[in-house]
């Protein structure tokens, strides 16, 4: 997930507020636009302008130009989604809304340093933010409804490459392709058992009525939701792991908790908190046992005893990926890592996880790297790698011999952007628009605004 900050500090705001923009009045709650029944305040465009700003993001044009008539689009696929009765996944949304602010609690401190950031309560912070993650996903499931019929067929994508100005061709850089060998080093068994036995005194004591479950999640649990009290958020079966999943869905009481459940990220226990449907609500618990650098070493020197027998073509790496790799991910498809942004086999030097990007830096095609420890993010633990260089591809302007799936990306990028700019104007024919005296002056992107 990108994880960007989207509150503004409230003296900035201010000062913003006092000095930008002198030829508009100075009245916070000034109605600057009504698109349908739904106003566009003055202060939605002060606040938006200063969280652009604070991001580093670039604005083309007039802010008081380009940031309301943002709103207004919005606004207009909003009113789609109640057209169509589209709603976002709530769970999805919660967990996303928990993931930001644990983002703003982890870099300033705690809860009430960031209320003191924005001066506003947690609660109101959050509530926020879930409303604004609701409307993005929202919209984006109207753009995608839109957009879905949209295929690239190879005469259109080779149309497309040749009608591309030479300027506009891009740039692309660096790639490399690689392969992977992932094992987990040997958990001590008394290691694994006070993880247990820790879980089980929890749920005795939540059982037994002596303290809250969400109490000790806070206090203990190892996963990101600690600070919500373990709680996950409404979700379907298919958000979680399948062993996760088959205990949690089938717990009925919600003074009761689950037995102790193993899944790849470590040990569970669960509590259910409401059903609704087909989607539930959880807390849980999650503790993983931890490696110590003797365990971590065997398994260092394990691999690198591999590598040596490789090398020695005793074995191919991609039958020693699919026998010895403990990485599920790519075991099965002889080692090649697979990038998750763009669902091919090549990444540029800053996709890569930072210790694999640092191993292959200097590597030629076909070169193994010496075994070594990094941490699997999704994880949350160490484990132990060896990483083979398949290729290296040149920075270079793209062709269509090298670089077809990103011109591919290109074209039904570029055409689902033509049906939504037409998707926007036809709407905005057969909506009430009224933009206020001053706002007008503009070259809006989209045509009809000002009627």
């Amino acid at each position: 997930m990108n994880l960007k900050k989207l509150w503004m500090i409230p003296a900035v705001f201010a000062a913003l507020c006092m000095v930008a923009a002198p030829i508009k009045k100075n009245v916070v709650d000034e109605v600057a636009w009504i698109v349908g029944d739904e106003p566009i305040f003055r202060s939605e465009i002060e606040e938006q302008y200063v969280q652009m700003r604070q991001e580093g993001r670039a604005i083309t044009g007039d802010p008081y130009c380009v940031i309301p008539e943002q709103i207004a689009v919005e606004k207009l696929y909003l009113h789609q989604a109640k057209l169509d009765t589209i709603e976002a996944g709530e769970g999805t949304v919660q967990n996303e809304a928990e993931a930001r602010m644990q983002m703003f609690v982890n870099n300033l401190g705690s809860k009430e340093k960031v209320e003191q950031y924005f001066n506003k309560p947690y609660s109101t912070l959050r509530e926020q933010m879930v409303d604004m993650i609701r409307n993005q996903y929202v919209i984006n499931m109207v753009q995608n409804q839109l957009t879905k019929d949209v295929k690239a067929t190879p005469n259109d994508v080779r149309k497309f490459y040749s009608s591309l100005p030479e300027d506009s061709i891009p740039y692309v850089p660096l790639q490399v392709e690689a392969q992977i060998i992932k094992i987990n080093p040997v958990i001590p068994q008394e290691e694994i058992e006070d993880v247990k036995a820790r879980l089980r005194d929890y749920a005795d004591r939540v059982n037994k009525g002596e303290i809250p479950f969400s109490t000790l999640a806070i206090l203990y649990s190892e996963d990101g939701s600690a600070s919500q009290g373990g709680e996950l958020g409404f979700a379907g079966r298919s958000r979680y792991v399948p062993e996760f999943a088959n205990v949690a869905f089938n717990l009925n009481d919600p003074n009761k908790v689950s037995r102790i459940v193993e899944t790849e990220y470590g040990y569970h226990i669960i509590q259910l908190i409401e059903k609704r449907g087909d989607q539930a609500n959880f807390r849980h618990i999650l503790l993983t046992p931890k490696v110590n650098e003797k365990d971590l070493e065997t398994a260092r020197v394990r691999l690198d005893s591999l590598r040596k027998e490789i090398l020695a073509d005793k074995y191919s790496f991609e039958d020693a990926a699919l026998f010895v790799s403990q990485d599920k991910d790519t075991k099965n498809n002889k080692g090649v890592m697979m990038n998750p942004q763009t669902g091919s086999s090549r990444f540029e030097m800053s996709q890569l996880p930072p210790e694999i990007a640092r191993r292959i830096e200097h590597m030629e095609p076909g070169e193994l790297s010496d075994a070594f420890v990094m941490k699997d993010a999704a994880k949350n633990k160490d484990v132990v790698v060896l990483v083979k260089l398949t290729s290296r591809i040149p920075g270079h302007k793209a062709t269509l011999a090298d670089d077809f799936n990103l011109m591919k990306q290109m074209y039904e990028a570029n055409h689902k952007n033509e049906i939504l700019k037409d998707w926007v104007e036809n709407k905005i024919k057969t909506t009430y628009v009224k933009i206020g005296e001053g706002w007008d002056a503009c070259e809006f992107t989209y045509d009809g605004w000002v009627k």
